[in-house]
């Protein structure tokens, strides 16, 4: 029997007394006017929210209300109903049994939908519940994967090549054969499914006996294998077509970039293939161009760094580096402060490889290393522009850095990378590069080191306490006694896919060269400088940042372990001096 009303929705709010007549009748108007529905309207006027309106109406339809965010709920029981319905009708398959389904909904009184919910479940009765919508849009995302459709793609694609491992070589570069689409099909699914999930690389690997799919979602690698090894061919042919890359080249690597746009999303996708021994890995990372360039302020640093490195900006000249290895976000900051200095009154030129986001009146130059357009040719050029800010993507060599000291000595304000693993040690390899000391003392001004760490899903966050080698560990660290130290982790839900974190956050230290250091590193000697870096009251370690975040419960012990064991000797040592001084876990 289907839950029905006994009255209409807003006479019984009114009844009710949850809102008022002369608000139901506005929300009647604004209904007309927008077409939603009157719940929706009434959520959107702020007059009742979500959460109200689902408890009165479970109680009113005499219908459970789920809080589905932290309900395992097994692939199996998800696919009864198909993606294409559960979204339409904002309903999801939580249980199943031998004669039953249960079926959450955000809208149990819509009954056309769950006419239509009866019909595709039969012959099982349906039952309902009642859930917040964005819960169950999450779940879609988070549940929804498409494994199982690019398997299916792949063994169909396996089948059209099983006669003798041969492919129709002309076909697929025509796009005129039925392998061709099955091949596209495949990749579209793969791109989907990554899109979906957040991730920021795919790797296509083959194996001897398996193809594996994997992506790197939060900064870990997450693995799907496919038994059809033999499409590896066929799935790198095509990215070689997209990207323009040579399809007759598989001895040596090559690099190359396209567009798609996958739900809405324009991502551009950086290709790197490699030769390996059972065919060809091929790497791609993904740039999502639809949420636009971070300013500072969204970069997710702390408001005491933004308004240190606004205060840096404002130079007109000297140095400014930002440190880290790959993928710690340095190129994200770098935009970040390219956005903030992006004036008609300034001339502003990059010299990247590649150039990751096209930005409007600065001028950005794509090296290329085939025709001798390397960074520091190019960078000799630029200084001839007349430019008041120049970003070189990274200090590579010594010419490259001497050069790009150089132009922030004679009046030009100058950005640029390193990988090193934190902020000390980073003036200390600009003198390993071979630049001078002198110029070094000259030129460089400040130094922001960085780190990504994953945050605890705050979802299924729980309290968490360290084991006795953990806290070992942490009072060898803070000084502190860590008996009563309880921490935060994630015990895996819907919204983290399992995991138990939820996207990542910056760790950052900045170091701004005062008197002392630039005297230090002028007469070129490494430890009065680092001594200096340490001594000074503004600096704060890697290390340290990342323990805040600790005790706040924003990451977990593990993520700053493995951040504490990375940066240099220097960083740990100063964060066990200051951590023990500022109380931290007190």
């Amino acid at each position: 029997m289907k839950p029905k009303l006994k009255m209409r929705l807003g006479d019984l709010l009114v009844q009710e007394l949850i809102i008022s007549e002369t608000q139901l009748q506005q929300a009647l108007t604004e209904q007309r006017n927008s077409g939603k529905k009157l719940g929706r309207t009434l959520i959107d006027l702020k007059y009742i929210t979500e959460v109200q309106l689902l408890k009165f109406l479970s109680q009113q339809l005499n219908l459970p209300y789920l809080d589905i965010s932290r309900r395992p709920i097994p692939a199996e029981v998800v696919n009864i109903l198909p993606e294409v319905q559960a979204r339409r009708y904002r309903a999801l398959v939580v249980e199943s049994g031998p004669d039953h389904v249960l079926i959450a909904m955000s809208d149990p009184a819509d009954l056309q939908a769950i006419d239509n919910l009866e019909i595709l479940v039969a012959p099982k009765q349906l039952m309902l519940a009642v859930a917040p919508e964005q819960q169950l849009l999450d779940a879609f995302d988070n549940l929804y994967r498409r494994t199982g459709q690019i398997a299916e793609i792949a063994g169909k694609l396996e089948e059209e090549y099983a006669a003798d491992d041969m492919f129709d070589l002309n076909g697929l570069t025509e796009g005129d054969s039925d392998n061709e689409t099955t091949v596209v099909k495949l990749l579209q699914s793969i791109f989907e499914d990554a899109v979906q999930m957040r991730a920021s690389d795919i790797h296509i690997e083959p194996g001897e006996k398996v193809l594996r799919i994997r992506q790197r979602i939060d900064g870990q690698l997450h693995e799907n294998t496919l038994g059809e090894v033999n499409i590896a061919a066929a799935l790198v042919l095509r990215l070689k077509l997209m990207a323009g890359l040579d399809i007759s080249e598989k001895r040596m690597p090559q690099d190359g970039r396209f567009h798609i746009e996958i739900k809405g999303h324009k991502i551009d996708v950086r290709m790197s293939t490699m030769p390996i021994y059972h065919g060809e890995s091929v790497v791609m990372r993904l740039l999502d161009q639809t949420t636009g360039l971070r300013t500072l302020d969204e970069t997710g640093m702390p408001p005491h760094i933004v308004a240190r490195i606004r205060k840096q900006i404002k130079r007109p000249h000297g140095m400014l580096l930002v440190t880290g290895p790959t993928g710690s976000g340095k190129t994200t900051t770098l935009y970040g402060i390219l956005s903030e200095l992006n004036t008609p009154d300034r001339k502003i030129i990059t010299v990247e490889d590649p150039v990751e986001y096209q930005l409007p009146r600065i001028n950005q130059v794509q090296v290329n290393h085939k025709i001798g357009l390397n960074f520091s040719n190019v960078l000799r050029t630029t200084l001839r522009q007349d430019p008041d800010i120049i970003m070189v993507g990274e200090m590579r060599d010594q010419e490259t850095v001497e050069i790009g000291l150089r132009g922030a000595l004679t009046g030009h304000f100058v950005l640029s990378t390193l990988h090193t693993n934190d902020a000390v040690t980073s003036a200390l390899r600009l003198l390993d590069m071979g630049a001078a000391s002198y110029l070094v003392a000259s030129a460089l001004r400040v130094i922001i080191a960085q780190r990504l760490v994953r945050r605890v899903c705050q979802n299924c966050a729980v309290a968490y306490q360290p084991n006795a080698s953990e806290r070992s560990w942490l009072e060898s660290v803070t000084k502190k006694d860590m008996t009563t130290a309880t921490f935060k982790v994630g015990s895996g839900c819907q919204t983290c896919n399992g995991s138990g974190y939820r996207g990542r956050i910056g760790i950052f230290e900045i170091l701004e060269l005062d008197e002392n250091m630039i005297d230090a590193m002028r007469t070129g000697n490494p430890q009065d400088f680092a001594r200096a870096a340490l001594r000074s009251p503004n600096f704060i370690p890697l290390a340290q940042s990342a323990m805040e975040y600790l005790f706040q419960g924003t990451t977990t012990l593990e993520e700053v372990a493995k951040l504490v064991e990375d940066v240099s000797e220097s960083a740990v040592a100063l964060s066990v001096d200051i951590t023990s001084q500022s109380g931290l876990g007190a």
